[in-house]
């Protein structure tokens, strides 16, 4: 079992194919239960499709991704998952592949502790709609 983290039940993503040239703006982290999915991304969609969805959720998370279809899910599905988390949103990574994040400008991991922008990925998906 993973050790606990401040993050609880999220891990840290890191982006695929090594460190980005400019610092991000957000935390990535990816729910425990999808780690495996996520460490399966550049298997399944490429390297340039999985830098791009980490490069976008890392620097715009609440901007239209300008190559990939990313929509706002409606209903009980796209409620935040807390204060001062955003709605939840649909990122289309390839034609069968979907992954759902939020993002919060201001998450505090403890009471106390200094406010940071993290985008967490909820669901990873690569089953055809």
């Amino acid at each position: 079992m993973a050790a606990s983290s401040a993050y609880d039940p999220f891990r840290p993503a890191k982006r695929p194919g090594g460190k980005p040239e400019t610092a991000p703006g957000y935390r990535v982290l990816v729910h425990r239960r999808f780690v495996g999915h996520y460490g399966e991304l550049v298997s399944r969609v490429g390297i340039q499709q999985a830098k791009q969805f980490w490069d976008h959720v890392a620097h715009a998370p609440g901007q239209p991704d300008p190559i990939a279809s990313t929509t706002i899910l409606k209903g009980r599905a796209g409620r935040p998952k807390g204060p001062g988390w955003s709605r939840t949103f649909h990122y289309e990574i390839s034609a069968s592949g979907r992954i759902d994040y939020q993002y919060n400008d201001t998450y505090k991991a403890t009471e106390g502790s200094d406010p940071h922008p993290v985008v967490a990925i909820l669901t990873i998906n690569y089953s055809s709609h």
